[in-house]
């Protein structure tokens, strides 16, 4: 962790300095919703609408042009960051949500056969529940959920009972949004594969914190989201091995992913073209590919180093404060801890805290089944990132402290 300047860090987002109501500086708890920028992701975004806006493909015109080569950069960028066999295999969508419908309604509507089983956890986000019942709906399938234990950890031993030669496909979230359990992703991989199951992995949690090769963890569907890894907002990634990819039909129709266009027939380009109908997101494409530059320029074992003692440290405090209940004690956890105190509303204890500009989430956290088997209807959250330091938990603790003794 020699390179890691928490200092420096945090002077590269802008808005980490900003004051909120009574003057009082802005502690960013809520990673887990959405993550701040660097100036190199707004400079980049700036700089391609002052000096170099066209649309893209379509052109001979010089700005075109030039512009086409920065969008396709950035998809260089993002295949090389996930470690992908080639740019082919990424498709640029809104998010890690768009992506999961696009596998649902492209692979599952080709694919999937009444009595098909498709398996998820009960970590999971709405993202990766909803499109599944409603392709299982569509196509007859069922929709199993892996259990997870009293740690909410997911009970590995009942996942592979659930696998059989009906399991079709898997899709598990590599960290989970709401408790911030990190599952045996590649375990999981390998034990559905073993069962000719394929498998995508929802990586939306997981991108802002590790470094994933999604050859290293042979997953099939890779999903994730610009705005939680430190980019811009409506671009998301997903990658999809090659083979795969031009077998599934395309998700939207219009400009750009076709090949020969008839009235009475059309054609179609391959991957990644064929799911990018329309102008897409240049500026997305471009911020969300200065993101990924930055974060390797501060070092990924350098991040989770750092990340795992805050997290600890943040956890260990939370656990000293006699009233509050964690939620999730997970054997391996990133960004994010939920908890509440006995009989008080997690909106209740997000407003205390936010008298203190601290910014934490409290609901649901779209995962309302989860909720459900824990025993509640929402958690109060806090979910840290690199840029967050040890006296902002300080800090945190006190104003927990403080907004006990108002609420109990």
């Amino acid at each position: 962790m020699s390179n890691f300047d928490i200092i420096k860090i945090r002077k590269d987002f802008p808005i980490l300095s900003k004051k909120m109501a009574d003057g009082k500086p802005l502690v960013y708890f809520d990673n887990g919703a959405s993550t701040q920028k660097p100036n190199a992701v707004i400079d980049a975004i700036s700089h391609y609408y002052r000096a170099e806006y066209s649309n893209i493909h379509r052109g001979v015109h010089q700005l075109s042009t030039f512009a086409t080569q920065k969008h396709e950069d950035a998809r260089k960028t993002i295949t090389e960051y996930l470690n992908a066999a080639s740019s082919n295999e990424i498709i640029l969508t809104k998010g890690t949500t768009e992506a999961i419908n696009l596998v649902a309604q492209t692979w599952g509507r080709q694919n999937l056969s009444a009595g098909d089983e498709i398996l998820i956890s009960n970590l999971e986000h709405h993202a990766n529940i909803v499109p599944w019942q409603m392709i299982a709906e569509e196509k007859g399938a069922i929709l199993k959920v892996a259990p997870i234990d009293d740690n909410c950890d997911i009970i590995i031993e009942e996942y592979e009972k659930l696998l059989s030669d009906k399991t079709a496909i898997v899709s598990i979230g590599y960290v989970s949004n709401a408790l911030g359990t990190v599952n045996p992703v590649k375990q999981i991989v390998e034990l559905a594969h073993r069962n000719g199951a394929l498998v995508l992995i929802d990586g939306a949690q997981a991108m802002p914190h590790y470094k994933v090769d999604v050859r290293d963890l042979d997953c099939d569907f890779f999903a994730f989201s610009g705005h939680k890894t430190f980019g811009p907002t409506g671009i998301g990634v997903l990658y999809g091995k090659e083979a795969l990819l031009n077998e599934m039909p395309p998700y939207q129709g219009g400009g750009d992913m076709i090949s020969t266009v008839t009235f009475e027939k059309s054609t179609y380009k391959k991957s990644p073209e064929r799911f990018e109908a329309g102008t897409p997101h240049i500026s997305g494409a471009i911020g969300l590919a200065e993101a990924l530059n930055y974060l390797g320029s501060i070092g990924h074992s350098s991040i989770v180093e750092y990340e795992d003692k805050l997290i600890d440290y943040a956890y260990e405090k939370m656990m000293a404060i006699e009233g509050v209940v964690i939620y999730g004690h997970p054997k391996k956890r990133a960004g994010a801890i939920s908890f509440l105190f006995e009989g008080v509303h997690s909106h209740d204890i997000a407003s205390v805290l936010d008298m203190d500009a601290i910014a934490v989430r409290s609901g649901h956290h779209c995962t309302q089944p989860l909720m459900n088997t824990l025993g509640v209807s929402s958690t109060a959250r806090a979910s840290f990132a690199f840029y967050n330091t040890f006296e902002e938990v300080d800090f945190f603790i006190k104003s927990l402290e403080k907004a006990k003794t108002l609420l109990m």
